[in-house]
């Protein structure tokens, strides 16, 4: 047992890294070993979790490229996925990935407290709740990784299609075998429905996930699979634990992050604490521009637009482009990116009502999140007559909420398996630039593009792990 733990001591250490390396029986001087339950309990606890999105984000109609980084670059996994190119050779560019490695290793944590905490000293509460947190955490992570390099759940073919490697062990050898969409998805729900009984509504500390969190997800797993009435008794279980909104518009009317700052603490939706690159990330910073066709949707009167981007940098912008950039840090701001929030939460309450044909019901949903969030004009949407305008009207609001991060790439490729509201994406690029001539690039719903690539030293150290997609492995 000692061994173990001092494997688990060497990977803490080294948690950046995902090697195979084999770990000796020396424990380093001054390190402690980790052997009672309240010892594992506080690792569910991981401050610094961090999910890059840089293997996809410019596949989203809401993310932006500046000209100069396309315009005469050779080609790379930017360049490659924001002109929608599925002739060269994206499986070769992607030699490694900081997503995929950081979302395993936080596995690898999960799975050693779920593995080892009840052989460890304590009381078997203590034990329940660390196995449970870390159950939550381990669905949390299989979830983004099957929604970023496998097809969206299609309830006609997830029982066949491709998948990821379900890890429900500490094992740094494994080399397990990849599961299709519907058995990570059965994995997942299995995880939160033995974790709920056990998780608390206020927990150890924000690190921790609480039963608010815990039920969003289950709504948004739900909801992926298009089981309507699960995903709405969820959500609704969810904001039963918390349903603040925190008010745009008065803040705005403090004169907003400049005047008053609102770190992570004091933001009363957030119900997760990840982020995009770390603990000490800049938030968005400047490579984080939305498009034109985003900027337009958020009008002139949309606080989460006038209070945080920046439309005026010779810098960092394109001008003449009509696009902005996220230029507030996360010290003034914290703006919740690839964790949940309250917010989401409504809008997929809202989601559920209009595909159940409630849409006055998701309207008024709409409209209550409107409130805090418009700053004048037209705050309240009429209901429109039909589902899909009401939609419609759903995922721009989603858009607008929930920006960056994963939830547009993810919502793209869910929407795109419904007729209704699939979406072929038209770009035309350069806007500015006059010296080449403009292009239309067009991505299709059903695009290959959509399925990332495995990285080449993932599937090189595990042969069982092979692409969802036609493309070809160089080796």
């Amino acid at each position: 047992m000692k061994h173990i733990y001092n494997a688990l001591l060497l990977s803490m250490i080294l948690f950046s890294i995902v090697s195979c390396e084999d770990y000796t029986n020396l424990t380093p001087k001054g390190a402690l070993v980790i052997e009672t339950a309240d010892q594992f309990h506080e690792m569910v606890a991981l401050p610094n979790r961090g999910y890059p999105i840089n293997n996809f984000q410019y596949l989203s109609d809401d993310q932006w490229m500046k000209e100069s980084y396309v315009i005469g670059q050779t080609p790379n996994i930017n360049t490659i996925n924001f002109t929608f190119d599925e002739s060269t050779d994206r499986v070769a560019l992607m030699t490694a990935s900081s997503f995929y490695n950081q979302a395993y290793t936080y596995i690898n944590r999960w799975n050693t407290i779920i593995s080892l905490v009840d052989g460890s000293k304590g009381d078997d509460a203590t034990k329940r709740l660390a196995k449970a947190e870390a159950k939550i955490f381990r669905a949390y992570d299989h979830f983004l990784l099957i929604n970023t390099y496998a097809k969206a759940y299609d309830p006609q073919t997830a029982a066949t299609d491709g998948g990821i490697c379900i890890m429900d062990k500490f094992d740094l050898e494994a080399q397990p075998s990849k599961s299709t969409v519907a058995q990570v998805y059965d994995f997942i729900q299995n995880d939160i429905e033995d974790a709920l009984p056990y998780l608390q509504e206020t927990p150890l500390n924000v690190y921790h996930p609480s039963l608010a969190f815990a039920y969003a997800f289950k709504a948004k797993v739900h909801l992926f699979k298009r089981e309507i009435e699960k995903a709405k008794e969820a959500c609704e279980k969810s904001l039963s634990y918390n349903d603040k909104i925190f008010d745009l518009v008065a803040y705005s009317a403090q004169g907003g992050p400049n005047v008053v700052t609102v770190p992570a603490a004091n933001n009363v939706e957030v119900l997760s604490y990840q982020y995009m690159t770390g603990y000490n990330e800049m938030n968005f910073a400047y490579q984080y521009i939305i498009s034109p066709e985003l900027r337009t949707l958020f009008g002139t009167n949309d606080a989460r637009f006038n209070l945080f981007f920046n439309i005026s940098s010779t810098t960092n912008l394109d001008q003449g482009s009509n696009t902005a950039y996220w230029a507030t840090t996360y010290t003034k701001f914290f703006y919740p990116t690839v964790g949940m929030k309250t917010t989401e939460v409504y809008l997929m309450l809202a989601e559920c009502y209009a595909r159940e044909n409630k849409l006055d019901e998701a309207i008024e949903i709409l409209n209550q999140l409107r409130e805090k969030r418009i700053l004048s004009g037209t705050v309240d949407l009429e209901v429109p007559s039909t589902r899909k305008e009401t939609m419609e009207l759903v995922i721009n609001e989603r858009r607008k909420e929930l920006l960056l991060g994963f939830n547009r790439f993810f919502d793209l490729k869910r929407l795109n398996n419904e007729a209704d509201y699939a979406k072929t994406i038209t770009r035309v690029f350069p806007i500015v630039n006059q010296t080449v001539p403009k292009q239309t690039y067009i991505l299709q719903p059903n695009s290959r593009l959509y399925i990332i690539p495995f990285p080449l030293n993932a599937m090189t150290k595990n042969p069982k792990l092979t692409l969802n997609t036609d493309e070809k492995v160089p080796f």
